[in-house]
């Protein structure tokens, strides 16, 4: 028999978004702006590769929206996770704090700096990191020795810490910087999923020295395939160009490259496509927060889950929207799934926990057991900002 709770979400799926039709995703692109204009004159003029206009000014867009000075646009979120991890000093046989509870980019961004990813539990208030937990596993489990964080399990350093704003919810960032800074850890905000969210006032993006993004196609804003890394630090700019560029040194016609480089270049003709998507940034997010609120209303009184809100002094895009059962029960949770698929409704589980991953089951890790909870509770609702703009629509008219 198909749970009560289940029914209920279907109904307020179909009261929000409509019929299903021939099925409705759970985030796809919209294209309303000048992307076939700009991405048209990249085919005229022959700029499409990875030298051109675009790629400068899309970098210089993705710095503002994130409130800083410099931006380097890469070939996807991952690579950019990649980079930033290396010019934050991760090196071969470190370890990495990170989430139990995220996308598995994280921990292969880690894992191709020939690092070990350690997992953290999460907050339910956030999703994300839970800063007061760690720093109590940390103070248990490390020592500081020349100047650097040990794991007094394995002796090997633990180097940094990546905060991910799961989906567009604002880790609690200034707890997570001063653990950092005592622990002498760098930090990477991952902010693949939090475009044009804030953390008390602040962009997130532009919190860390540095931080990283995705422009994937399920993205709020999208180059088909794309990330970028932001940071204010010029020198650090131009370390982190020049390692995503093949690390060439510049020079009228010699090829000449000083280290070991990854070809991570954002194409021109991806640029053009986000420089189109990156001039609706303002609306796509205001459509995605007005869909969210229509969920947050029609789910009011929903007996057995709750809708996932922005916590105080935040402000999320809500890049995926999220409701969570009242307790952990996968066969509830997966019986919720099968049904809104069936229906049409492309609903989905939160990912599986990193270290319930056979590829990451023996690194190290704390107690995971809010993890464990949420990973049976949570689930994503349709979240493309199309059916924001229709909402929008009908409430002017």
């Amino acid at each position: 028999m198909t749970p009560r709770v289940a029914l209920d979400l279907l109904q307020v799926l179909t009261d929000v978004l409509g019929a299903p039709g021939a099925g409705i995703a759970l985030h796809e692109p919209r294209f309303a702006g000048r992307e076939w204009e700009l991405v048209k004159d990249c085919l005229d003029s022959g700029w499409v590769s990875s030298v051109g206009a675009y790629v400068d000014r899309f970098e210089a867009m993705v710095a503002e929206a994130c409130g800083t000075s410099h931006a380097v646009a890469t070939v996807n979120g991952t690579a950019a996770l990649h980079a930033a991890l290396l010019v934050s000093g991760v090196r071969p046989g470190d370890e990495v704090i990170i989430p139990a509870l995220t996308f598995v980019a994280t921990a292969n961004a880690v894992s191709y700096c020939h690092a070990i990813p350690h997992f953290a539990d999460v907050d339910d208030a956030t999703l994300g990191l839970d800063p007061d937990k760690l720093r109590r596993y940390l103070g248990r489990m490390a020592t500081s020795r020349d100047g650097a964080t040990i794991n007094t399990s394995t002796g090997r350093p633990i180097r940094a810490v990546v905060p991910m704003h799961t989906f567009g919810h604002p880790v609690a960032m200034d707890e997570v910087m001063a653990l950092a800074a005592d622990f002498d850890l760098a930090v990477v905000e991952d902010a693949t999923e939090s475009i044009g969210s804030l953390y008390r006032g602040a962009k997130t993006g532009g919190i860390a020295r540095v931080s990283t993004l995705s422009f994937n196609g399920n993205k709020t804003v999208t180059t088909g395939g794309g990330g970028a890394i932001a940071m204010n630090d010029e020198a650090l700019w131009r370390e982190t160009k020049h390692l995503t560029t093949t690390a060439k040194v510049r020079h009228p016609w010699a090829f000449v490259h000083d280290k070991v480089g990854f070809n991570y270049r954002l194409p021109n003709i991806n640029a053009a496509l986000g420089v189109a998507q990156m001039e609706q940034l303002g609306s796509m997010l205001q459509a995605k927060r007005r869909l969210a609120e229509a969920y947050r209303q029609r789910l009011d009184g929903v007996a057995g889950l709750r809708f996932y809100r922005e916590r105080e002094g935040t402000e999320a895009n809500y890049w995926l929207n999220a409701v969570v059962l009242d307790r952990a029960d996968i066969a509830t949770r997966d019986a919720v799934l099968e049904a809104t698929n069936a229906a049409g409704f492309m609903v989905r589980p939160i990912w599986t926990a990193m270290h319930r991953l056979p590829i990451y089951a023996s690194v190290p890790r704390d107690d995971l057991s809010v993890t464990e909870d949420l990973e049976a509770r949570v689930i994503n609702l349709p979240s493309s900002a199309r059916h924001g703009f229709d909402i929008l629509g009908k409430d002017t008219a």
